[in-house]
């Protein structure tokens, strides 16, 4: 396979290409990300304050505060100011793709760096067609930025272990970058610090102090969120999922698609074990790239809920360079196939998440209230977290709405008919109770359930309804 320097700039123009198909189709956002488009734009005074103070900058959200997210929130504001982008579909998911493309680029430089050109190039078109990661490139959070920053690690731990002194800062900023953009992804440069523990012993004492010291701004960032109370707000969702945390993080990363599962493990599992001398500091890093923050979060799990398949991104992607050692293992008449078999799978896996519409339609379900909605009827979000959907899409594209819409907590004005936007799931455990008082208060007006209609998502339904007396 070719292996010049310009063949590793191909990775960041595939993910450039995916990911910008993504974005083409302007999706409406989802909850998060609709967070991201009230906040991103507020001043910096405004979003500092409510980060020392843990309030929330939206009146039904008071107790979700911008917390963890803050400095994401200040990179978006800053995006908004420096570009001619607003905080929309496009604009606000632009940053996220040349982020992606940035880290693409990085990563393939990195494992070319700590393998060969023939292993980054692999590597980069096995992270850079992997759904997992082309859904993350065209969304409205901070899950690429932290990958770039991630990737900026990997390359400065590739240097450090090629004798460079100076790299050291690079890996340093980069690592403190890292947990600043999700405080989740300060596991990989942890799991970095092992690696090089192994792999240079005592020598490697400097960068595990350099790990350490970068990682403090952003554990004062959530050590601020745990003092002022609000340290759990947000998360109440989450789930526990126990020992299953491998499981379902592979799923994800496949896209739970059979074909790039199969490929994946048979990949994955020959760079693990097999591998030249000259790769073994790549394989060092790759296992414990993916291996310790997934065995961390999978212990924390038999202690509290906290696997979200998102917050790995920046550690799953170690599954892409132990894919690209077990490619590269392959005879020289085989590599192609073997590596055309993988991408195929991969792409064929994205396009069909990304086929499959936005992770959920609200602003098709506001949409369809405002094609039928008379003046006067109310609008009601049935949860706060469909307020957040109701409330930008109305004042954004369906100004008309607006002086009808009734946001938690306030109470439904009395009317013959009544629209109701709500989750078909109920979201957290004390929406659902709120959903089923919000039914019962319209029964008791002599209203009934006249209409409903369900816009499917990728991940979640919303529903539409139209209550009548």
């Amino acid at each position: 396979m070719p292996a010049s320097k310009e063949w590793l700039l191909l990775p960041p123009l595939v993910v450039a290409s995916l990911g910008g198909w993504l974005v083409s189709h302007r999706y409406g956002f989802w909850f998060d990300e609709l967070y991201t488009a009230e906040v991103g734009p507020l001043p910096l005074g405004r979003l500092l304050e409510a980060l020392v103070r843990g309030e929330g900058t939206i009146d039904y959200l008071r107790d979700a505060p911008p917390s963890y997210n803050a400095p994401y929130y200040a990179v978006v504001h800053g995006w908004l100011a420096l570009t001619p982008f607003g905080p929309d579909e496009v604009g606000l998911r632009m940053l996220s793709l040349v982020a992606m493309v940035g880290a693409v680029a990085v990563f393939t430089r990195a494992v070319a760096r700590l393998a060969d050109r023939r292993t980054g190039l692999v590597s980069g078109l096995i992270l850079a067609t992997n759904p997992f990661v082309v859904a993350y490139a065209g969304e409205a959070r901070s899950y690429a930025l932290a990958l770039l920053a991630t990737a900026l690690a990997a390359l400065g731990l590739a240097r450090w272990l090629d004798g460079e002194p100076r790299a050291l800062l690079l890996y340093g900023l980069a690592t403190c970058a890292a947990g600043l953009a999700h405080w989740f992804a300060l596991l990989v440069p942890a799991a970095f610090a092992v690696a090089a523990l192994v792999l240079r012993r005592r020598q490697a004492v400097p960068l595990v102090v350099a790990t350490v010291a970068a990682a403090l701004p952003a554990l004062a960032v959530v050590g601020i969120a745990l003092a002022n109370g609000v340290g759990g707000s947000g998360a109440e969702w989450i789930r526990g999922v126990g020992l299953t945390v491998p499981r379902l993080l592979l799923h994800s990363w496949t896209g739970g698609d059979t074909a790039l599962l199969v490929a994946m493990v048979a990949a994955v599992a020959v760079g693990a074990v097999r591998g030249r001398r000259a790769q073994n500091d790549a394989r060092v890093v790759a296992l414990c790239w993916v291996g310790i923050p997934v065995s961390a979060v999978t212990v924390a799990e038999l202690v509290h809920p906290v696997y979200v398949d998102r917050y790995l991104l920046s550690a799953v992607v170690g599954l892409a360079v132990l894919a690209a050692l077990g490619v590269t293992r392959c005879r020289q008449r085989w590599l192609p196939l073997a590596l055309g078999a993988l991408l195929v799978a991969s792409v064929t896996a994205t396009l069909s998440d990304v086929g499959q519409g936005p992770r959920d339609d609200v602003r098709g379900a506001v949409a369809m209230v405002a094609a039928g909605q008379e003046p006067g009827e109310p609008v009601v979000a049935a949860a706060r977290w469909d307020a957040l959907g109701v409330e930008h899409y109305a004042r954004r594209l369906h100004p008309k709405l607006i002086g009808d819409v009734v946001l938690p907590p306030s109470p439904v004005p009395d009317s013959p008919t009544v629209w109701v936007v709500r989750g078909a799931t109920g979201g957290v455990k004390g929406d659902v109770v709120k959903l089923a008082d919000l039914d019962r208060d319209l029964a008791a007006r002599g209203l009934r359930l006249a209409d409903e209609h369900r816009l499917e998502g990728r991940r979640s339904t919303v529903l539409v309804q139209r209550w009548v007396r």
